[in-house]
């Protein structure tokens, strides 16, 4: 046994003794019945109770005072007898019962500035460092009130002096490095690494640019170590630690490259493994699950070393595994692969894909929506997902790989064509309901004399792609791509169906061109020209 769990279990032995008259007291209140009146004198007697003294600047310095002396008899005790627990147990008892009195101060956070010019905040995060983790637990616990975002926005004064001198101290270092040495075996300890992510989400909840100066600082390294060490169990701290790890990882470029560096692509695919064969047991571990990929997903936009990883690390592989499992993974795994495929190396990924047969997978998806799709996230989401799949194997294949691509609108009678035709019509039809509302508004504009300026047109054009404008594209896009590719046949085919249902190529063609007229580009002007050329080549050819 270490000296840090003989602290552990004495300190416990201690609280425990010191509470159990209080307990004995509590059982023999509830194991009797009481009366009404009884009852009433009880009441009576609570209301008589003196209110407790308020906390102000007089009554603060108090409490920093007495703190300030156990800690300082803690200190001396532990310098005197270092080999003797015993003897700096009662004072370690003492200083962790400060310190729980302490939580008051999470309730005044305008009185943060004083703590700073008193010099507690220091102290609190030096106890991080303390030789017993119980200490240093409950500093974690009491950081983790004080940082509430709630409270930290009733007083802009207090939180800036209490984020400054927390940065100024190395606050998230510190807590890695007291975070390490906790189990998820241990409750105490359990709840102690619960509380240092929850700090740390505070921090950087209100103070967004710290997700960089905490991942290179050792977070993103532990979360990955973790993730990884828990890979085929659930609970709550590692379903924390993927929810930090999303928000590390969100709109900051640096971290998704530290990401890479730190092996995390492989260790991301390595978690993610697991639900290939089965599902999550729970709400909550489907909740971990899509946090998974939405870190996979983030760790791939606009990296394309980690997009090298990913392809290298069988990525893929993965992807098309989880489709054909048809389990609540797959998904997420239609999420990944149109991140992969609309990044720097979509070519090598479409390629890859068509190689290893992933059009088998993809396209019962396409036919038909599978209900725990609907369940989970609707079904519009999933036809815009797989639609932009295969847009992207399109854009991106040729040869041997695109005749394999345009076969599949060919085999089986027209099957997909015919579901593409109906897609077709579902999404026209919502975009028009959508189109008559916006005329409707235009007209009473009109009558008011007020003028559609460019914001309200924007506006306008944002509700068209909610309503489904984004999808029809993609849908409309694949339809002039099988056209192009697959002959006078499949030709034929969509020119039949559109009649029979009063639609017409004229119709296709606007909507392409509007398409074409809004396409934007991330990558480069050039790519953005490049696109507007393809479409409107195939446009010509429709």
């Amino acid at each position: 046994m270490d000296a840090n769990d003989s602290n552990h279990k004495n300190l416990q032995a201690g609280l425990g003794a010191s509470s159990s008259a209080t307990s004995s007291s509590a059982r023999a209140v509830t194991s009797a019945t009481l009366s009404n009146e009884e009852r009433d004198k009880i009441l009576a007697m609570l209301d008589d109770e003196p209110e407790a003294e308020s906390l102000d600047s007089h009554t603060l310095k108090k409490m920093v005072l007495s703190f300030e002396k156990k800690l300082s008899k803690n200190q001396e005790m532990r310098i005197k007898y270092p080999d003797d627990p015993k003897k700096f147990m009662e004072s370690e008892i003492e200083l962790y019962e400060e310190v729980q009195k302490l939580h008051v101060i999470a309730t005044a956070p305008e009185l943060y500035p004083e703590l700073v010019e008193l010099n507690t905040i220091k102290s609190f995060v030096d106890l991080l460092t303390h030789d017993n983790s119980d200490i240093s637990i409950a500093v974690v616990d009491l950081l983790q009130e004080m940082t509430d975002v709630d409270s930290l926005h009733e007083s802009q004064e207090g939180a800036a002096a209490l984020m400054d001198v927390l940065v100024e101290n190395q606050v998230i270092t510190l807590l890695i490095q007291n975070v390490e040495r906790l189990s998820d075996s241990v409750k105490e300890e359990a709840d102690g690494i619960h509380n240092t992510l929850a700090v740390i989400e505070n921090l950087t909840e209100f103070k967004p640019e710290l997700c960089t100066e905490a991942a290179n600082q050792g977070l993103l390294q532990w979360i990955l170590r973790s993730l990884v060490a828990k890979r085929n169990i659930y609970d709550a701290n590692k379903a924390y630690c993927c929810e930090i790890l999303a928000v590390l990882l969100q709109g900051h470029e640096e971290n998704r490259t530290l990401i890479g560096d730190l092996n995390g692509i492989d260790n991301l695919l390595q978690i993610l493994s697991v639900y290939h064969k089965r599902d999550p047991s729970t709400a909550d571990e489907t909740e971990m699950l899509e946090n998974l990929f939405d870190c996979l997903c983030s760790s791939l936009m606009q990296c394309p070393a980690n997009c090298e990883r990913f392809l290298r690390g069988e990525g893929l592989q993965l992807m098309i595994l989880m489709l054909r499992s048809k389990k609540i993974s797959s998904k997420g795994a239609i999420k990944t692969l149109t991140y992969a495929l609309s990044n720097y190396n979509g070519p090598d990924c479409a390629i890859k894909f068509i190689e290893l047969f992933g059009l088998r997978s993809l396209f019962p998806l396409f036919m038909k929506t599978p209900k725990i799709f609907k369940k989970m996230s609707g079904e519009s989401e999933h036809i815009e997902h797989i639609c932009s799949i295969v847009v992207h194997l399109f854009r991106y294949s040729s040869g041997q790989s695109k005749s394999r691509l345009v076969n599949k609108f060919v085999e089986n009678d027209f099957e997909k064509v015919d579901r593409l035709m109906e897609l077709h019509f579902e999404y026209l039809h919502r975009v028009q309901e959508c189109d008559n509302i916006i005329e409707k508004e235009r007209q009473e504009l009109a009558d008011d004399d007020e003028e559609v300026d460019e914001s309200l047109e924007e506006e306008f054009y944002l509700r068209r792609l909610d309503a489904g404008l984004f999808s029809l594209h993609l849908i409309d896009t694949i339809m002039l791509e099988a056209s192009a590719g697959g002959g006078t046949d499949v030709r034929h085919r969509i020119q039949t169906l559109l009649s029979q249902h009063g639609g017409s190529m004229k119709a296709v063609k606007d909507i392409m061109r509007e398409y074409a007229s809004q396409i934007g580009n991330a990558n480069s002007e050039a790519s953005k020209d490049a696109e507007q050329r393809r479409i409107l080549s195939l446009i010509d050819r429709f």
